[in-house]
């Protein structure tokens, strides 16, 4: 049989794995281990939230944000105790980052998995090996139209099954599993809050559609569903915030539709959200969509992936720097006594550096400081604290520093810095995105102006103390004015919990000589606090005494700061809302009342069930307009 095929058998050679394959296997197992444990408080976060434990919710945020450094801890150990990692020649460390590559391709958290070994590697390695050939400077691996099961959003279709019965399919499909009190109401109220914002009429388009995230967002007391509404090239973001009510069944509270109260919801000056995610940049992409002025760094950070908002900032900086040519400055404004701060006027940051000798009256030392932005990162800050990013070991091109700057770093902070002929090396910096100092904007804002920031100063206090934050140094430099006019607290050496102080009335002078003396006739121990005291330094302008007064003046009296107090030690868990309590649907639809802009539309027929459905000889046609009460 001359042309018979003769089978060879086929030799299987088995390779064992390489050093670097076992390398990367442990890495991706570190990551895989930790992001298992984050989903994991996620789900908690759900089950807490049914069962109104706010106590433990809180608590599972904040033992969240200690799983990153522990498990990069681990892999390190790891590596160095079974792989003797920190002796491991270039090649190796190379082809290891390559192995790495090959187990993300069908990843579904690529770029948190990089930044775990970008973590790792710079605790093993010299900062000499800082580049894209042995860590990831630039991202290895794609993380578009990563597929997951079940899909990140849901597409739903008002022109098929009628808009408030998709609401209602909508509120259902998140799985609540405690009962509404009254979700016809609910909706009612929906409907009615999005007339007031939509245009009308709202000619609606073949493509519309509502898109909604698959897992709820979980922060605090409050869970929020999150979409948007999309007809033609028009999208229209909403947030649908769910609560408990007195009797703990739950109500939607309030729906958010405008982009101010939207990016108020979505800050780093607030907790961050607890939301169960298998494809974390399919979350980042829809909220970037919903929200494209807000960088995709802060949103990841506010998903609780604070590290690889950390990365993404440090790219985006050094991109900047590439195509930038100003110089870093002194930061405008009063010099503070613990950091020196400077700034790159064409970038929205500060860079802040404790001091090596902090000047009296402070009282504290560096690891105080760290201590106290360590407690910030940790608490709820309710939108009244920013938001700070820790660096080690970065890196400046040193010409881009005035002279000025340099004299002052090397100066103040000298055991901070490392100097090499092009380069300025930070050991220890904090990043806050730039805000205009409150005395500054006081000093320059007109008469309504001023009263706006002053009611948020008043605001921004009573808030922390409801969550037991006290800011300490309540000077107007300290405290900051965003680009929305609220007022952000950002100085943080001499906070701390409202329970650690004491709260107490100056007592009456004994005679003249008391009244007299340059020290007080009266013992203070460290943690006294005053707030009579307050007036004599916050209240020197006429124009602001008269606002504060009018709106704050219980923040001048004892008592207010001890029931405080008395209420956190009752264990009342505070919780302030991140929108205007008459935004909320108790306030906004109170006793039947109705805005103006419903009134005049109440009278419209509905016209959804009977619009043209169909494009014909290839125009456009309007597929109807919107009705708010329509099935």
């Amino acid at each position: 049989m001359p042309n018979a095929m003769i089978e060879i058998p086929a030799v299987h050679t088995h390779r064992p794995p390489s050093v670097a394959q076992i390398v990367a296997r442990a890495l991706l197992e570190g990551f895989d281990r930790h992001y298992r444990l984050f989903r994991e408080a996620c789900r908690k976060a759900s089950d807490l939230f049914d069962q109104a434990d706010w106590v433990a919710l809180q608590q599972v945020t904040t033992e969240r944000i200690k799983f990153y450094d522990l498990r990069v801890h681990e892999a390190v150990r790891r590596l160095i105790t079974e792989f003797s990692a920190d002796s491991l020649d270039d090649d190796v460390w190379q082809q290891i980052k390559l192995e790495y590559i090959l187990l993300l391709t069908q990843h579904k958290q690529p770029e948190l998995a990089e930044s775990f070994f970008n973590s790792v590697c710079c605790q093993i390695l010299h900062r000499s090996y800082y580049h894209n050939a042995f860590i990831f400077v630039r991202p290895g691996v794609s993380t578009e139209h990563i597929d997951s099961d079940p899909p990140s959003y849901r597409c739903y279709y008002p022109l098929r099954d009628g808009l408030r019965t998709t609401l209602g399919r909508i509120v259902v499909d998140m799985g609540f599993r405690r009962p509404f009190a009254d979700l016809h109401r609910d909706i009612q109220r929906t409907l009615k809050a999005w007339r007031m914002h939509l245009p009308y009429p709202l000619v609606l388009e073949a493509n519309h559609q509502i898109q909604v995230l698959s897992a709820v967002f979980y922060r605090n007391t409050s869970a929020y569903i999150v979409g948007k509404m999309v007809n033609g090239g028009q999208q229209y973001p909403f947030v649908v915030a769910v609560m408990h009510d007195e009797t703990c069944r739950l109500v939607v509270d309030t729906v958010l539709l405008t982009t101010e109260q939207l990016a108020i919801l979505v800050n780093s000056s607030r907790a961050y959200f607890l939301v169960d995610m298998e494809v974390p940049s399919a979350y980042v992409e829809f909220l970037h969509s919903m929200l494209p002025h807000k960088p995709k760094a802060e949103l990841y950070s506010i998903l609780g992936l604070h590290k690889q908002g950390k990365t993404l900032f440090y790219r985006d900086f050094l991109h900047h720097l590439k195509y930038s040519s100003d110089e870093f400055i002194i930061a405008p404004g009063i010099r503070g006594l613990v950091m020196a701060v400077f700034t790159l006027p064409s970038y929205p940051y500060v860079f802040k550096v404790i001091k090596d000798v902090i000047s009296p009256p402070k009282q504290i030392n560096r690891d105080q400081v760290k201590e106290k932005y360590l407690l910030v990162k940790h608490h709820d800050r309710v939108g009244r604290m920013a938001d700070t990013m820790e660096y080690s070991g970065v890196a400046f091109p040193k010409k881009r520093f005035t002279r000025e700057l340099l004299e002052e770093l090397r100066t103040l902070a000298t055991s901070s810095i490392e100097e090499t002929e092009d380069t300025l090396i930070v050991r220890h910096l904090y990043i806050e995105r730039r805000m205009v100092p409150l005395n500054i904007y006081m000093d320059k804002a007109n008469d309504e102006q001023l009263a706006h920031v002053v009611t948020e100063f008043g605001n921004a206090l009573k808030e922390l103390a409801a969550v037991n934050i006290f800011a300490g140094d309540l000077l107007y430099k300290n405290f900051g004015v965003t680009r929305y006019g609220r007022v952000v607290f950002y100085d943080y050496d001499e906070i701390d919990y409202l329970t650690h102080c004491r709260f107490r009335k100056i007592p009456e002078a004994r005679n003249d000589e008391d009244e007299m003396a340059a020290e007080p006739w009266y013992s203070v121990d460290p943690n006294d606090v005053f707030p009579e005291e307050f007036a004599h330094f916050l209240l020197t302008d006429p124009r602001v005494r008269q606002t504060f007064m009018a709106q704050h003046a219980d923040l001048l009296d004892y008592t207010w700061w001890q029931g405080v107090q008395s209420q956190i030690a009752a264990g009342k868990v505070g919780d302030v809302i991140p929108y205007p309590q008459s935004q909320r649907f108790s306030n906004l639809f109170a006793d039947g009342v109705t805005h103006p802009r419903m009134a005049r539309q109440q009278a419209v027929p509905s016209v959804l069930a009977s619009h043209p459905r169909a494009l014909i000889a290839g125009r456009r046609r309007p597929l109807g307009r919107f009705s708010f009460d329509s099935d």
